[in-house]
């Protein structure tokens, strides 16, 4: 597709609708963030319940093959790529060729996910790690659900402001120990 075409394309669909259209199969109840749906997009099937963030990003070809068009003018390289039911990408996620993502998983921001990710797991990174199951996720940030859906903005404002340490997400510090691998 040319960039005007595209450019315009973005101004008339949602980016749900602009997905389907470029051929990628989308299930029921999801909520897609993005127009990045890589060169590909009919190698890509999204089940139900998926939410999609800002700028995910798709890729579902090897452009590396590039280095041997001269040996094999036609050589490529593709694959499909399937993210099942009830599972999160977080923003600016980017997703490789061949890859699938279970159900029930979460993937986290910023995570170059190279490899398939089994149901029920939380990865991040780059490249995308196993971090611990969604149960074990679950069970360690239920205590900071604030209930704050049905809040207007000016109420979640008030309330998100006036919480005390405890009450929302607070990260450790980095050690400044190197790790055995550094160290080796």
């Amino acid at each position: 597709m040319g960039r005007f075409k595209e450019i315009i394309y973005k101004i008339l669909y949602s980016p749900e609708q602009f997905a389907r259209r470029l051929g990628a199969r989308i299930g029921k109840n999801c909520r897609i963030h993005t127009y990045y749906w890589g060169s590909e997009p009919y190698l890509i099937d999204i089940g139900d319940h998926v939410h999609i963030s800002r700028d995910v990003k798709f890729i579902t070809h090897d452009g590396s093959v590039w280095v041997f068009r001269e040996q094999e003018p036609d050589f490529d390289v593709f694959g499909k790529i399937t993210i099942k039911n009830n599972t999160f990408v977080g923003n600016e996620a980017m997703i490789l060729p061949g890859v699938t993502i279970g159900e029930n998983c979460i993937v986290g921001g910023l995570s170059v996910v190279s490899k398939s990710v089994p149901d029920n797991c939380v990865v991040a990174g780059n490249p995308a790690r196993y971090i611990c199951t969604t149960e074990e996720y679950y069970e360690k940030i239920k205590g900071l659900n604030l209930k704050t859906k049905s809040l207007t903005c000016r109420e979640r404002a008030r309330l998100l402001r006036s919480l005390p340490d405890g009450r929302q997400i607070t990260k450790g510090f980095i050690s400044r120990e190197k790790n055995n691998a550094e160290a080796q």
